[in-house]
């Protein structure tokens, strides 16, 4: 994409989970869309491989920030913020879309090390990143940030702490939702349904994964989210 084609030209955008899957693809597009994009996971050979990629796709100047990252490391998200400001000066476009699928088991049956690390990256790492990059999403003329969720939020039987940490995602997004509604920042959710992930695979694995959406297919949504133009916030939507 090129010229007036691209809607998110110069915006620097920030994706979590970014080396697969949805990540992957969300990034790819922000990169087409003209984004300046920041990508971070936890392998370094995924960020790579999507930055090669995008300059495959798009030339050696759209190459992306790679940020490998482990998201229960919280000290370390802290050190985004200056990171960022220093490159960038602001963050326009937040997309938390990292998550972890954990066991699917009865809730007893669920290991308390595991309980913790699902909480910890599904829930209180997109509380770090929201308490660590809001003054940078002020920064911005028309910041943006989107949070992936699921249709198991609100519970689930044998879907334990992932759909127990989706349905407290979705509450603490719509609070600080409905916290920036007196400013320029438009914060909302996104149910993606299914799509063809590793993570769904692992969810559902009697599935025919090519019956499902590839991930670059449902990337409009986060385009038209990310948009100056939106209007949409405090709202969950789907593809």
């Amino acid at each position: 994409m090129t010229g007036t084609e691209q809607r998110l030209s110069g915006r620097v955008a920030l994706i979590t989970g970014a080396s697969r899957g949805i990540g992957a693809a969300v990034a790819k597009r922000y990169a087409a869309e003209g984004a300046k994009v920041i990508l971070t996971a936890r392998t370094v050979a995924g960020l790579e491989e999507v930055d090669d990629d995008i300059r495959a796709e798009l030339g050696q100047d759209a190459q992306a920030t790679l940020v490998p990252l482990d998201l229960e490391n919280f000290e370390e998200i802290d050190k985004l913020t200056p990171a960022i400001a220093g490159r960038f000066g602001k963050l326009d476009i937040l997309v938390g879309n990292a998550g972890l699928l954990g066991e699917m088991t009865p809730l007893v049956q669920i290991e308390p090390e595991s309980w913790q690390q699902i909480i910890d990256i599904n829930l209180t790492a997109n509380w770090r990143l929201i308490r660590a990059l809001q003054p940078l999403l002020l920064a911005s003329k028309a910041g943006r940030a989107m949070f992936l969720t699921t249709g198991v939020a609100g519970g689930r039987a044998y879907w334990g702490g992932y759909a127990i940490s989706k349905t407290a995602l979705e509450a603490m997004v719509i609070t600080w939702a409905q916290e920036m509604a007196e400013t320029a920042l438009k914060v909302n959710l996104i149910n993606p349904g299914a799509v063809r992930t590793s993570m769904r695979a692992s969810a559902y694995p009697g599935e025919d994964p090519m019956s499902l959406p590839a991930p670059e297919e449902i990337t409009d949504i986060f385009v038209d989210l990310a948009d100056v133009n939106c209007k949409h916030s405090a709202q969950l939507l789907t593809p």
